[in-house]
């Protein structure tokens, strides 16, 4: 390649889930059926009455069109109806910019945040693509460190220790992409008034909060006077209504927020597509019961592969988990986990992610989904961590 690439994406690592598919190709077969616990994608389809409800628009010449920048004015407001369902949310449809996913709603928050040099404080482990985008926009992220012992959990008191004079926001996934835990509501709470007393912005990635057990709220912020003064909340509607390819993110935030974010909105993609917000307005309008129902089965396997890999025998440890993650730690201490995932690929078959692409120093651990590993199949992924030799 003749012309430069900029430093600062030429030293992001390679995309961690296009790595480590790209050694199943290369495997050698030992005749057992890959489980790939690797990407964390719903393998369940769109409901019937959403895909009949889509194809009954496809002849309309309005759907191939552009939308306004932020989204369909009645698609805005369906989404404000659910918030308010959901969280008990004071909102509007000012607020809120439909996004081609949560990783372009992250995209949308952090320009608008933040210049080069400035710091985002992130509670580790992380989501490697929000790490990979700040390295690229030339900011630094500053790392809370994960604690075992909490299953990963932020602290305020820890994260409030990191604020400095260039903090522009503390960025945190709930339920954590990649261990499952669930950031309790009381938590927030003190994560949102430290936010507020620093002058700084709480992000929240809440892409996986349909499928917090039970379906309980995620928490009061949106209830809070002048709430996006000091909290942005991302949101991927994808994972929620089985759409992931649909790209249905959005981003939340205070009115003057939302009309900067724009900006870079009308740059970046124009508008999220016409196809996938009539999905999403579906989706929030109709569909309740059918999110309920996927949220109970995503439940039951976490449950059935929690009592699985805890029973006494196993060389991995589970660290934390939730409705679609594991987070483990693997037998191996002289490999990396890039080492120990490799192992697993050729040796049993099975597909995980490396600790070391969710933070540094987590080279110990594997991170496990799953959006792919049906029920029945669950004893016997968990027989092939047994069974692996140390």
């Amino acid at each position: 390649m003749g012309y430069p690439i900029a430093p600062l994406i030429e030293n992001v690592h390679f995309p961690p889930i296009s790595e480590v598919r790209a050694w199943v190709a290369a495997r050698r077969d030992n005749g057992l059926a890959l489980i790939d616990l690797c990407q964390a994608v719903p393998d369940y389809a769109p409901a019937r009455e959403m895909t009949a409800y889509l194809a009954g628009l496809l002849d309309d010449p309005q759907l191939s069109r552009y939308s306004s920048d932020e989204g369909l004015p009645e698609v805005r407001a369906a989404i404000c109806d659910y918030y308010r369902r959901k969280y008990g949310a004071s909102i509007s449809p000012d607020n809120l910019c439909l996004t081609i996913g949560a990783s372009q709603a992250f995209w949308l928050a952090i320009v608008t945040l933040c210049c080069a040099g400035d710091e985002v404080i992130v509670q580790a482990p992380y989501y490697f693509d929000h790490a990979m985008a700040l390295d690229m926009l030339g900011l630094r992220g500053v790392y809370a460190p994960f604690d075992e012992a909490s299953g990963g959990l932020p602290s305020a008191a820890a994260i409030e220790r990191l604020v400095g004079a260039r903090t522009r926001a503390v960025l945190v996934v709930t339920p954590s992409n990649p261990t499952g835990a669930i950031t309790q509501p009381e938590t927030l709470d003190e994560l949102f008034e430290l936010a507020r007393r620093r002058n700084i912005a709480l992000i929240l990635d809440e892409t996986y909060n349909e499928f917090i057990p039970d379906g309980r709220r995620p928490h009061n912020l949106f209830s809070r006077p002048g709430w996006g003064e000091h909290f942005i909340h991302l949101a991927s509607f994808g994972k929620t209504f089985a759409l992931t390819g649909y790209r249905a993110g959005m981003l939340a935030a205070s009115e003057p927020f939302i009309r900067h974010a724009l900006k870079a909105q009308d740059t970046m993609a124009v508008c999220q597509p016409r196809i996938t917000q009539e999905a999403v307005k579906f989706g929030v309008e109709h569909l309740d019961d059918w999110v309920a129902a996927n949220r109970g089965m995503m439940a039951r396997r976490h449950d059935l592969f929690r009592s699985e890999f805890l029973k006494p025998g196993n060389p991995f440890q589970l660290a934390a988990s939730g409705a679609f993650f594991a987070w483990v730690r693997h037998p191996f201490p002289g490999l990396t986990g890039r080492q120990a995932a490799k192992r697993l690929v050729d040796e049993a078959a099975i597909l995980t992610l490396p600790g070391e692409v969710f933070g540094p120093g987590l080279e110990g651990y594997l991170r496990l989904a799953f959006g792919n590993i049906r029920e029945e199949t669950i004893p016997e992924a968990v027989r092939r961590f047994r069974e692996l030799e140390r």
